[in-house]
């Protein structure tokens, strides 16, 4: 029985080479039967082309990244000795001034935030076109602006209506982190508010004004630089909630009265913080 197992299980030469014919047929890669169009290759070394330049501006871009984050890490380090500077130049002005027996006065500030804090009704035309010029559309609505005389009288008109004052740099910097979005036209007649997630949005939109981060932003701002309305209208106006605790006094009557609008000067920080 084992014997005619054995000569059942063995194959003949010829067998054995169709075997391995069939084998190598199956092996052999499937070639199409009809020729391809050549729009179709075209289409394909078109394809293959544009796969191979993006994977080259992808490496190039990969090889300069550790250079370019020094950079930027070393710009932040200047600014940073910069606000310092700014700070003990004012603290030594005013110990000179004490010595002489005199005061210190402050230069007039070039940059206020503005928080619109009554809703929309009874608001005269006026009134209204200003809010609309300032962007304050809604109730919190919160902006930066320039003072110059113009804003100053504009401020005016409006006061009732608003409370601001002059922000530090760690109120602008939180505000941006915080509540920082941008203002994005992905195509003509649409505009997009878009979260501040990574500086790449940053450099795509100002990178030719060499603002490329959020540091950056904060000291185009807080130093009222040549580039600060494009960074201003970059960002889309602050939404801020109530604030904890609620307002100082009467919303109707003026901050120096012991209520909320009107000029906070540098109190609008502590009222900031508490509407993030």
């Amino acid at each position: 029985m084992a014997d005619k197992k054995s000569q059942k299980k063995e194959l003949t030469p010829k067998q054995l080479m169709r075997k391995k014919r069939k084998e190598e047929k199956l092996k052999k890669k499937l070639t199409l039967s009809v020729p391809v169009p050549e729009g179709l290759k075209k289409a394909w070394e078109r394809e293959n082309r544009a796969m191979a330049i993006r994977k080259k501006i992808c490496q190039s871009k990969a090889a300069a990244l550790p250079k370019k984050r020094q950079r930027q890490a070393d710009r932040i380090k200047q600014y940073e000795q910069e606000y310092m500077k700014i700070k003990s130049d004012r603290q030594q002005n005013v110990k000179d001034a004490r010595k002489n027996g005199n005061f210190f006065k402050d230069e007039d500030p070039k940059i206020a935030i503005v928080i619109r804090i009554r809703g929309i009704n009874r608001v005269s035309p006026k009134v209204r076109k200003v809010l609309q010029l300032f962007r304050l559309l809604q109730i919190h609505n919160a902006v930066f602006i320039r003072m110059n005389k113009a804003t100053i009288n504009m401020l005016k008109l409006i006061q009732p209506y608003i409370a601001y004052g002059y922000p530090s740099v760690a109120c602008i910097r939180s505000l941006i982190y915080k509540r920082g979005f941008a203002k994005i036209r992905s195509r003509p007649g649409a505009i997009s508010r878009i979260p501040i997630m990574s500086s790449e949005l940053i450099e795509k939109n100002l990178g030719r004004s060499n603002i490329e981060t959020v540091e950056d932003m904060v000291h185009e701002i807080a130093t009222v630089g040549p580039n600060f309305t494009k960074t201003v209208n970059f960002l889309w106006p602050f939404k801020l909630n109530c604030p904890k605790g609620g307002y100082r006094g009467r919303k109707r009557r003026h901050f120096l009265e012991g209520g909320t609008y009107g000029n906070w000067e540098h109190h609008i920080n502590n009222l900031v913080q508490r509407m993030l």
